[in-house]
Parts: C-alpha cells; sequence; structure tokens
C-alpha cells in the first residue's frame, strides 16, 4: 500500500500557506495548492483532500510531493508541459558537419544531421545558423606554392595601407581581346520629354588589348591600347608611366 508524503510545517510555513489561501490577489490554482499542503499537514489522506477539493487524487499527489521537494517555490510554479527538451550536444554537431560527410550524400542537410543525433531538424538549422555553418555552399581556392609568398603578400599589402612619403603606388594589369564595338548610327541626345536613344545594332572594330594602371592614392587611371598583347607593347606602357611619373616620386609597380 502506498502511503502519501508526510508534511510538516513550521510556524512560519503554516502562516504563510494560510496568508495564500485567505488572500483576494493569489490565483486560484495557487490558493487550491496552498489548501492542499495545509490539509496533507493536518494528516488527512489523498482521497479525502481530493473529495473535500473537488480534484483528482492524483493532482493532490503531485502537488503534495513538490512541497516536499522543494516547499513553497515547488508550488508557486506550474509543471513544464509536454516532453523535456532533448538536449544537444553542439560541439558533436559542428564536429560532424565540419570533419565527416553522410552516407551515399556529398554534404550534410538538416534532416540527415536530425536523424543522425536524434534531435529535430529545427534544431540543427538554428545551431548552424548560431555557428555560422552553411554545408550546401562551396567555395573554390588555390594555395600559392611560391617559398616567397608571404614575404610578397605582406610587401604589395603593405604599399596598399601604408605607403611611403613621397612615392607614387600603381596596380597595373592588362586585359586582352576586348572587342570595340560602335552603333551603326550616332544615339540621340536627351531631351525635354524624350529618353536618350541608340540603335539596336551595333558594328565590330576588331579587337583591342587594355593596358591600365591605377593610382591607389587618388584613383586617377593611366591607359594605354595597343593592337598586340606582347611584351613590345607592355613595354611602351611602362616608358609611359615613366614620362608621367614626377621626378621627385619613388614608382612602386603591384
Amino acid at each position: 500500500m502506498r502511503i502519501a508524503t508526510p508534511i510538516v510545517l513550521t510556524e512560519e510555513e503554516k502562516a504563510e500557506l494560510n496568508k495564500l489561501v485567505r488572500s483576494g490577489c493569489t490565483s486560484v490554482r495557487l490558493a487550491q495548492r496552498a489548501q492542499i499542503v495545509l490539509l496533507a499537514a493536518d494528516g488527512m489522506q489523498n482521497h479525502d483532500i481530493a473529495a473535500q477539493l473537488g480534484v483528482t487524487r492524483a493532482l493532490v499527489g503531485r502537488w503534495r510531493s513538490r512541497y516536499a521537494e522543494s516547499r513553497l517555490a515547488g508550488i508557486e510554479r506550474d509543471l513544464p508541459r509536454g516532453a523535456p527538451p532533448v538536449k544537444v550536444d553542439v560541439a558533436q554537431l559542428v564536429e560532424l558537419t565540419t570533419q565527416s560527410q553522410p552516407k551515399a550524400a556529398t554534404h550534410w542537410s538538416t534532416r540527415k544531421m536530425a536523424a543522425e543525433l536524434g534531435i529535430s531538424a529545427a534544431s540543427v538549422s538554428r545551431h548552424w545558423r548560431a555557428n555560422g555553418l552553411k554545408p550546401h555552399l562551396e567555395r573554390s581556392f588555390k594555395v600559392s606554392r611560391d617559398p616567397k609568398f608571404i614575404e610578397k603578400l605582406e610587401d604589395i599589402v603593405g604599399l596598399y595601407l601604408s605607403p611611403p612619403e613621397h612615392a607614387l603606388v600603381l596596380c597595373c594589369d592588362e586585359k586582352s581581346q576586348i572587342q570595340a564595338l560602335d552603333r551603326t548610327q550616332p544615339g540621340l541626345p536627351l531631351k525635354k520629354g524624350r529618353a536618350a536613344t541608340m540603335t539596336h545594332d551595333y558594328k565590330r572594330n576588331g579587337t583591342t588589348t587594355l593596358f591600365a594602371a591605377l593610382n591607389v592614392l587618388d584613383g586617377k587611371v593611366i591607359a594605354q591600347c595597343q593592337q598586340r598583347h606582347r611584351h613590345i607593347e607592355w613595354l611602351k606602357f611602362l616608358r609611359k608611366i615613366d614620362r608621367e611619373t614626377p621626378k621627385d616620386k619613388v614608382l612602386h609597380l603591384i
């Protein structure tokens, strides 16, 4: 035969519970729980308390046990509803996502990871976002094998971020096989009530090679177009840069 949990109250606890029962500001649920505890402290059994208050015996036993375990704090808050939340091992989730692949797939999905860990797909998605993980995306990269790559990188970045005094830093590049296109007829300019217009067709004037140097300080571009793309044309462009560089400046070409 099951025996109800005995309740022994101090004078202070009894006064506090009676105050909750009599107070008009106390919620109905809390007043009922306090009344259950007071009747239990008087030695009444659960079925008698349930019959007197018009509740179930299971409810009486539940709040009687909670008060015996946690005293007043145990009956002030409601019992949690539904299934207890599943704890997610975030470290394991991150390790599986970054260090492994699922069977017969190229990357993890929220549903595959949820089935692997026994949690919901929404939890997987939430923790992926929190850790900045996007396993469905890929980016390409190329690691340089140049043994002096770090030295060169620091030199170039240093020129961009902190150029020497009295120096001219130019970023040079070339682009070949640019199609020189032109419209078959001149366009009409913009005027009141009419947008600027141009013909729908165009004509090809061959290809050209563009050599350009960007001044990182003021954004000025030194440009030159050549018919061919050889070292000869490149040297012509470098000589043009040299002619336009002030004599009191030290030139750095990237």
